[in-house]
């Protein structure tokens, strides 16, 4: 299958540090591979990602995240050359409503961010002629009436992270320096339990410089460590080496790919209820959901769970393999709809 994947131009395929979306790119780009699908990659010029990439793109620029117009321009010049494809899969918000499209070939989209009534009224006018992929049930069901083609979990390249002792005798955090991460609930929750907190957030935005200098950085006490934003290799050391991850979310994060990550470390997961993290945790076998104010009562408990069942628990729901496996069965069914649809739709002779 000759695949073609677009993905915006802010970040690099794989991130340096930051970027959920970058992530899962380049895990998919390199599990289709694996297994013999052709892939042309759409990103930033600085990309890494080791498979075949559309030249003439600009390097990244995460100072324009979210500009329109550069996202606009970027996709029209990925479908520009994805001529021959058997399928797309766009990963932006822009591309799936591009007029111009090739005409011959299906296209794909996942819903990355959270589907609010806003975005849904964008998700709706795509599903005329894109297949919608959901990243969790949860993400689904907040606009039940949208037509969505299949839900398919995020997976993680399990060759790149070692699973850690959790011998650091310490918690972590890790995420983006925002509210609704629940940085703050983290510092409370590692304090009530009586266990130190070793922080990893990225922060670059305004608002994120804004939140840490006036809110948590007047907080933070001699047991809480503020170690910026790590590499990948940084991160899993970090999660390897810890009691627990505590993930106290204060919004519904459609899936959450930090929480397999820690899994993937042996590090069991202490989350709230929100979002899907009921669909990635299990309660008192690879970490515990509960409410802020109880999460401290389970540190202990956390101890004491097998760091191979949380590893486990990666390797069999959340591989980039299985990832790459339900896309390629959406995939085929969504170039046969539309070979037929187009057969259907043909002058008799």
């Amino acid at each position: 299958m000759r695949i073609g994947l677009i993905v915006g131009p802010w970040f690099t395929v794989p991130p340096e540090r930051y970027g959920g979306t970058e992530r899962v790119v380049d895990a998919l780009a390199r599990a289709l591979v694996d297994a013999g699908h052709e892939v042309l990659l759409a990103a930033a010029s600085d990309s890494t990602c080791p498979v075949p990439q559309l030249n003439g793109f600009g390097p990244s620029a995460p100072e324009a995240l979210g500009c329109t117009l550069s996202e606009l321009s970027h996709v029209v010049q990925a479908y520009q050359g994805m001529q021959g494809m058997d399928i797309i899969h766009d990963h932006t918000l822009a591309g799936p409503l591009y007029a111009h499209r090739p005409a011959d070939t299906p296209v794909v989209t996942t819903i990355h961010g959270q589907l609010t009534g806003q975005s849904a009224g964008l998700y709706r006018a795509m599903a005329g002629d894109t297949a919608i992929i959901a990243i969790s049930h949860d993400q689904r069901s907040m606009v039940p009436d949208l037509d969505v083609a299949s839900v398919i979990h995020h997976g993680l390249d399990l060759s790149t992270v070692s699973v850690g002792d959790g011998s650091g005798g310490y918690a972590c955090f890790v995420g983006r320096m925002c509210p609704d991460k629940g940085l703050m609930e983290a510092v409370r929750i590692a304090r009530e339990a009586g266990v130190p907190l070793r922080i990893a957030a990225k922060m670059h935005a305004k608002d994120e410089v804004r939140f840490y200098q006036e809110v948590v950085r007047p907080f933070l006490g001699p047991d809480e460590e503020f170690l910026g934003e790590l590499s990948d290799p940084e991160k899993y050391e970090l999660m390897g080496g810890a009691v627990a991850l505590i993930n106290p979310l204060q919004w519904p994060e459609p899936f959450g790919l930090v929480m397999i990550e820690a899994l993937a470390t042996g590090t069991p997961v202490l989350a709230t209820r929100m979002g899907a993290a009921p669909e990635i945790v299990r309660h008192g076998e690879t970490g515990y959901l509960a409410g802020v104010g109880e999460l401290a009562d389970y540190v202990e408990a956390a101890v004491s769970l097998s760091r191979a069942a949380c590893r486990r628990a990666v390797d069999e729901y959340f591989s980039a393999t299985r990832m790459a496996e339900e896309h390629v069965a959406l995939y085929s069914r969504v170039i046969e709809e539309f070979r037929s649809r187009a057969f259907q739709a043909a002058p008799s002779a």
